[in-house]
């Protein structure tokens, strides 16, 4: 299936959507989440618990393929999971809780939650080092918040143009390959450099523009080269960061255009979506269907819940 085939049962039938969430979940075969048991697993029969529902002989627990995922405990049905999944999946630069809300016949909050959840499915908590010998990885950073002219005089922080009052993206791009963006408090070689050092392969070609805190980071890698954006350079040879400036247009679209505000909270989920759909892209020959099958794989070993610790933020992860 090339696309998202919106009439798939699995959007509209339980038993299927169970079934195919259990061959993303179990594809060797059924095991138990809290004691990693596979041949004291049984089917649990009768009508009182309903299909889906395993019972553990060793450890003497039942469960159902959510257990230990992020759709754990939850009461919106796998149809709903699954179609909103396919419909962030799908949508280059994102869909909003409102469109979700409406598509789903969700509530509003409901729908927010679950894209965030999602949002966490698609985080990769340990990414391998991009590039390699004889690779091009490139690296800058954006500004994600309004324009201060567009602010209540009493809420600008300044009058002219800038970072100040905004956040920082920070993405490092692998040509030909993936990217790996996250939330930075400053732009600096203090907190930089330990990001470039973990996420990058030694042996790489770094490429950036000129800006100070990459001064020195010929000292970590094979080769750096900038390029002098200042004076108008933006390609010498090899020397660009074209690459991660699409990325960024992306970005900036999606976050202009769909979502409109990011919070400072959830900056880094949404970076992560956008992660997920460049890594997972067209180019790199994998469809709408195997990269919304890869997002329904990365809930495992995940939870969000929706609580305030302290008057905080409605979305903690457990």
């Amino acid at each position: 299936m090339a696309t998202v085939d919106l009439t798939n049962p699995i959007f509209t039938d339980p038993d299927a959507a169970r079934e195919h969430f259990e061959s993303i979940r179990w594809p060797d075969g059924t095991y138990c989440p809290y004691c990693g048991q596979t041949d004291t697993v049984k089917p649990l029969g009768g009508k009182s618990m309903g299909p889906g529902w395993y019972h553990c002989k060793d450890c003497r627990r039942k469960f159902t393929a959510q257990v230990g995922t992020i759709y754990e405990r939850s009461h919106i049905p796998m149809t709903k999971w699954l179609l909103a999944t396919h419909l962030m999946c799908a949508s280059k630069k994102g869909i909003s809780a409102h469109q979700l809300h409406r598509m789903l016949g969700l509530p509003y909050k409901t729908a927010w939650f679950m894209a965030h959840r999602i949002r966490e499915g698609m985080r990769d908590l340990n990414p391998s080092p991009l590039g390699g010998e004889g690779k091009f990885v490139e690296a800058d950073e954006t500004y994600i918040g309004g324009k201060e002219k567009n602010k209540h005089a009493r809420k600008r922080w300044h009058s002219g143009r800038g970072g100040i009052g905004k956040e920082i993206a920070f993405s490092l791009v692998e040509r030909d390959g993936r990217v790996c963006s996250q939330h930075v408090p400053s732009v600096n070689t203090k907190t930089l450099r330990p990001i470039l050092v973990a996420q990058i392969d030694n042996e790489s070609m770094l490429v950036t523009d000129d800006a100070g805190q990459y001064r020195h980071m010929h000292r970590d890698f094979a080769r750096h080269e900038a390029v002098n954006h200042g004076i108008g350079e933006y390609v010498r040879g090899d020397a660009h960061t074209n690459t991660v400036e699409s990325y960024f247009a992306i970005l900036k679209r999606g976050i202009t255009g769909t979502y409109h505000h990011v919070s400072q909270q959830h900056l880094k989920r949404y970076l992560a979506e956008f992660d997920f759909r460049y890594n997972e892209r067209t180019a790199l020959e994998v469809t709408d269907a195997e990269r919304a099958i890869n997002a329904v794989r990365g809930v495992v070993g995940k939870r969000v819940t929706y609580k305030k610790p302290h008057g905080g933020s409605p979305l903690t992860q457990a």
